[in-house]
C-alpha cells in the first residue's frame, strides 16, 4: 500500500533543521504500518517502542531525560544499537508515557542527530491538554485516511491515479466510466487502511462492512477508555447524530437534532474530545469571504464531518445493493457522502484552510471556502451532473472572485473565472 505521506517522511529526514517528528490522526488510519515503513525503507534499521502498558518504559523515562541515557535503555530494551543516522527509533502510544513526549525537548537540543518519529491514536488529547508537551521542539504531520488516488493506487489502478496527477483532463474524459465506478467503490469502502485491504484482496463488501464495524467498535470503545467518564453519554450522541446532521440539506450542525432542548455548552467537550482524536472534522461558517477567513469565523455555525466517508455510509447503514444499483449510490444520502468525500480529499491538501459561507438571509450557501493564503477560493459541490448552482451565481456575482470552483460528475471545463472539476479529479 502506497500512502503519500511517505515522500514528506523523506523531506524530514532529509531537512537538516529536522526535529523529533510528532505524526498525528485517528485511530487506525495508518500511523504504525506507516512509520514501520519508512523505517525500513529509508533507513538500515529501526526499532519499534509501543508504550502502551508499557511499565519498563514508564521507568525509564521516569527520571532523568538525559538523551544519551534514554539511547542506552533503548538499546537494552530492544536488543540493537542505534546508530544515529542510521537507525530510526520509533515512539507509539507515546501520550501514555508523558514524560516520552517531554524527552523530545532534549533530544531536539542536546542530541539532534537522533533521527525520532512519534505517534499516538489519542495524542492530540494529550496535546490539547498540554501534557508536558515541547513548544517550538518537534515537527508535526498528520495522516488521514487514503485519498481517492492512494486508492486507487492500492487497488492496482496506479496508471489511473497518474493521469489524474498529470491533469491530462482530455485522457481522463475518456476513461471516466472507470473513474465513476471507483468512485462508488471508494464511497462505500472509504480510505481506512484495513477496509481497503480487504477490498483490494478479494472485493468484497461484506467483509468491507464487518472491518468497518469493528473500526467503529473500537472508536466507542475509547469513548468509555479513555475520555473523562462525565462526557461519554454526550460524545456518542454527538458522535451518533452526524449521520443525520449531514443528510439535512442544511448541514450546519443543530444541537436539538441530538436532544430535544440541546444547548452548546453541553456539547463544546465532547465535540472538542471528537476533533482532538481526529475522528471528526469541524468546518465553521465565516460572515465574509475576506482574507484572513479566520478573522470572520462565526463561532457558533460549523458542520461536522466524520474522518472517512466509508465508516459514514456504515454508520447510515448504506446497502451494498444501493451501490450495485447503479446511480442510485448518487441519489440516496447523495449530498452527505458527495460533501463528506469533498472534505477529506480537501483535508490532505497542505496549507489550506477550509470554512463554508452563508449569507445572513441564508439564501446563498458556498458548501466550502477555501483559503490558500492568497486568494478566498469559492468550492460549490454536486452529487451529480447537474451544474445549475445559484448560490454560487450569486456569489461570484456579489464578491467577483478571481477563481471559483464547482465540483460534480460532470467533464473539466474552463472557462470566465470558473473551472469544473470532476469529483473523481478534486485533488489534481
Amino acid at each position: 500500500m502506497y500512502r503519500n505521506a511517505i515522500q514528506k517522511l523523506y523531506q524530514w529526514k532529509e531537512d537538516k533543521y529536522r526535529k523529533p517528528l510528532i505524526i498525528q490522526g485517528a485511530r487506525q488510519v495508518g500511523k504504525t504500518w506507516l512509520m514501520k515503513e519508512f523505517g525500513q525503507k529509508a533507513y538500515q534499521d529501526y526499532i519499534y517502542i509501543n508504550f502502551d502498558s508499557n511499565s519498563r518504559m514508564s521507568e525509564l523515562f521516569s527520571s532523568d531525560l538525559n538523551p544519551q541515557r534514554l539511547i542506552l535503555g533503548l538499546e537494552l530494551y530492544s536488543g540493537k544499537k542505534i546508530l544515529p543516522s542510521d537507525t530510526l527509533i520509533i515512539f507509539d502510544e507515546v501520550q501514555e508515557v508523558p514524560r516520552a513526549l517531554s524527552s523530545l525537548k532534549y533530544f531536539c537540543e542536546d542530541a539532534p542527530q537522533y533521527h525520532i518519529i512519534c505517534a499516538g491514536s489519542l495524542l492530540g488529547i494529550a496535546l490539547h491538554q498540554g501534557t508536558s508537551f515541547p513548544v517550538g521542539k518537534t515537527d508535526f504531520l498528520k495522516l488521514y485516511p487514503l485519498s481517492y488516488q492512494e486508492f486507487l493506487m492500492a487497488l492496482g489502478q496506479g496508471p489511473y491515479a497518474e493521469l489524474l496527477q498529470n491533469k491530462d483532463f482530455s485522457m481522463i474524459k475518456a476513461f471516466k466510466n472507470t473513474y465513476m465506478d471507483m468512485l462508488k467503490f471508494y464511497y462505500f469502502v472509504g480510505g481506512m487502511p484495513e477496509a481497503v485491504f480487504h477490498f483490494s484482496e478479494n472485493r468484497d463488501f461484506h467483509e468491507v462492512r464487518n472491518v468497518q464495524h469493528q473500526i467503529l467498535d473500537a472508536y466507542e470503545q475509547d469513548f468509555s477508555k479513555h475520555a473523562p467518564h462525565e462526557i461519554v453519554p454526550r460524545i456518542r450522541m454527538v458522535w451518533n447524530s452526524i449521520p443525520s446532521q449531514l443528510a439535512k440539506e442544511n448541514k450546519k450542525f443543530v444541537y436539538g437534532l441530538i436532544r430535544e432542548g440541546s444547548r452548546a455548552k453541553d456539547y463544546e467537550a465532547a465535540i472538542l474530545w471528537l476533533s482532538d482524536c481526529g475522528l471528526i472534522h469541524k468546518v465553521s461558517r465565516v460572515t465574509a469571504p475576506r482574507l484572513p477567513l479566520k478573522a470572520y469565523e462565526d463561532l457558533k455555525a460549523f458542520k461536522l464531518f466524520l474522518v472517512d466517508v466509508g465508516l459514514l455510509g456504515c454508520m447510515a447503514g448504506l446497502r451494498q445493493q444501493t451501490l450495485l444499483d447503479g446511480k442510485d449510490l448518487f441519489t440516496e444520502f447523495k449530498g452527505a457522502l458527495t460533501e463528506q468525500y469533498v472534505l477529506q480529499q480537501l483535508v490532505t491538501q497542505p496549507d489550506l484552510t477550509i470554512y463554508y459561507y452563508t449569507n445572513d438571509r441564508g439564501s446563498c450557501e458556498i458548501d466550502f471556502l477555501l483559503d490558500n493564503g492568497e486568494n478566498v477560493i469559492p468550492l460549490e459541490v454536486k452529487a451529480q451532473v447537474n451544474l445549475k448552482a445559484k448560490s454560487l451565481k450569486t456569489y461570484r456575482e456579489k464578491y467577483q472572485p478571481k477563481l471559483s470552483l464547482r465540483t460534480s460528475m460532470a467533464d473539466y471545463q474552463k472557462g470566465d473565472g470558473l473551472i469544473d472539476l470532476p469529483l473523481y479529479a478534486l485533488e489534481s
